[in-house]
């Protein structure tokens, strides 16, 4: 199995505060962590469960 690094990027409407970042070169998630604080962790979701995320956001 080949090892992925993730790219993390963050939104072109990202300010300075209340930041997320997104890795999506992942095969198997979409992983989210705090800007501010990179090392509390992550969160890994279904890349489906992110895009239904994103699609619900869009709507609003």
């Amino acid at each position: 199995m080949q090892r992925v690094t993730p790219n993390w990027r963050t939104s072109s409407y990202t300010g300075t505060e209340n930041c997320v970042e997104v890795a999506d070169n992942v095969p198997t998630a979409v992983m989210v962590r705090d800007t501010k604080d990179r090392s509390c962790g992550l969160l890994a979701v279904q890349p489906t469960t992110w895009m239904a995320f994103v699609e619900f956001v869009k709507e609003r």
